[in-house]
């Protein structure tokens, strides 16, 4: 075979540094989209968008250098924003149960005296937190203080039906947030769905504790 033609000066041209990261960024992006969890997929990306852009500054390709000058801080804001998350849910699951960290994600709602926000059988689609005014689960006579987290158990069931219902005792606002949106978080950090369920599973046992004092106490 005749390598002639591959020249010191042929040689030179092919191998410079913008070429190297550009192969580099490569083989990073290759990594990134192998990856199953977005937190390894979201840093490999940045390291590749990173030598792209090294590569398009060396290369003065004023395209790659708009185009990986947006990706890569892009990329660096939605890596902080998940790892934000993480510890703001471990935080949670590890503290009162409040949920004060699902609030930048909710809608403010107002309801009025008497206003039922939902009742037992029917479809659900979002779940709330109490902000101000009172609200009781009107099965059990149980009323929910601000702060508290209450229609996330129809996420839960097969059917996504309502287990209770919740009436408005005094006028005030409630947070609220679609499951969709709740599917959302859990599909970008699978690690927010472990500790939801860990949330959700304490109160449900936080209420069979209660059920059963009741009934204990009924019985004597």
């Amino acid at each position: 075979m005749d390598l002639g033609y591959l020249t010191r000066e042929i040689l030179t041209e092919i191998l410079t540094f913008a070429n190297g990261f550009g192969i580099a960024g490569g083989l990073l992006y290759i990594f990134s989209i192998s990856r199953k969890t977005l937190i390894p997929l979201r840093v490999a990306a940045i390291a590749s968008g990173f030598c792209f852009l090294g590569s398009a500054i060396l290369s003065h390709s004023i395209p790659s250098m708009f185009l990986y000058g947006l990706l890569l801080p892009l990329n660096c804001i939605r890596l902080f924003q998940m790892l934000r998350l993480i510890r703001k849910v471990q935080g949670a699951a590890a503290g009162d149960l409040s949920m004060e960290w699902l609030k930048p994600f909710m809608t403010r709602r107002n309801c009025r005296t008497g206003e039922m926000l939902f009742r037992k059988g029917d479809v659900a689609k979002e779940m709330f937190i109490a902000v101000t005014g009172r609200y009781r689960v009107v099965e059990i006579d149980k009323e929910m203080l601000p702060g508290q987290i209450f229609g996330e158990l129809g996420l839960l069931t097969s059917e996504n039906r309502r287990t209770a219902s919740i009436e408005c005792m005094e006028t005030g606002q409630v947070l609220t947030i679609r499951y969709d949106e709740v599917w959302e978080l859990y599909f970008e950090n699978p690690e927010f769905g472990v500790y939801f369920l860990r949330l959700t599973s304490e109160r449900l046992l936080r209420d069979v504790a209660r059920l059963q004092g009741q009934l204990t106490a009924a019985s004597t």
